[in-house]
């Protein structure tokens, strides 16, 4: 059991997985635990011993408890007293959790993930149009305005990461200006998505000029008050990106689970 512990902990790293909790041994830690537990290396009913983790990274048990304690509040493992740390199954996570996401888009649940996520989109993201079209503030509906224009000349400039940041504020504005605190809850889901499909190559270097034209579109009707143009159009924006998706993820080559740069 110690060996298979210490194989999980070793994984190859990822070199777009990002690290959002700074450098320093917790850090480590928790980025390796959380991989490993995502990608399913250390499967659900293991039990882990503090000082096996605390030998395999020669860190203090302060260190340890204080990753296993992020852990625990994800949903990924649980401790229990006299016994270790019990790896909890998927039916337990956060899956919202950012970081829970940021873990599985590495790992060889990717296109599960992805899947998942796209889908929640297309449910949620027309709703939230129709409902700014009601109920956006003038202010939020001018700066839609603005973003759209901005994701044309990032698009036509091919600046992938210009366009990625402002396409995430674009989204996430849409959801905050429906009035809906459940719906604007949702803007980091919708922020790691758009950075996980850029940054595991999942986005085409150019945007096509009927999605940047879609956008235009949902900011337009938002601003003109027309929900029904706003709905259908942001219905336009996620029925692309399932098509896009859809191809990645019925190829034959994404068998094990992973996207093929």
């Amino acid at each position: 059991m110690i060996d298979k512990v210490n194989n999980a902990l070793n994984p190859p790293q990822d070199p777009d997985v990002r690290d959002p909790v700074g450098g320093g041994l917790h850090a480590r830690v928790l980025q390796d635990l959380g991989l490993a537990l995502c990608s399913q290396d250390l499967a659900a009913g293991t039990v882990m011993k503090i000082e096996d983790i605390e030998r395999q990274y020669g860190v203090s048990r302060s260190v340890i408890r204080e990753a296993v304690r992020v852990l625990e509040s994800m949903g990924l493992v649980a401790s229990r007293r006299r016994v270790g740390v019990l790896v909890l199954p998927p039916s337990e996570w956060n899956l919202y959790d950012p970081q829970v996401i940021r873990w599985r888009l590495s790992s060889p649940a990717q296109i599960a993930q992805l899947r998942s996520l796209t889908e929640l989109r297309m449910a949620i993201e027309p709703e939230a149009a129709r409902l700014a079209a009601l109920r956006s503030p003038l202010a939020n509906a001018s700066d839609l305005m603005g973003l759209a224009g901005q994701l044309w000349a990032a698009g036509g400039a091919g600046d992938q990461e210009r366009f990625l940041a402002i396409d995430i504020r674009f989204h996430q504005l849409v959801l905050a200006s429906s009035g809906n605190e459940m719906f604007a809850k949702l803007d980091s889901l919708i922020s790691e998505v758009l950075i996980g499909r850029t940054h595991h190559g999942m986005m085409p270097t150019r945007p096509h000029e009927d999605a940047l034209q879609l956008h235009v579109d949902v900011a337009s009707a938002i601003q003109r008050g027309a929900p029904d143009i706003a709905q259908s159009s942001m219905l336009g924006i996620m029925q692309r990106t399932m098509d896009e998706m859809s191809t990645i993820w019925a190829a034959p080559h994404q068998s094990d689970g992973f996207i093929r740069n």
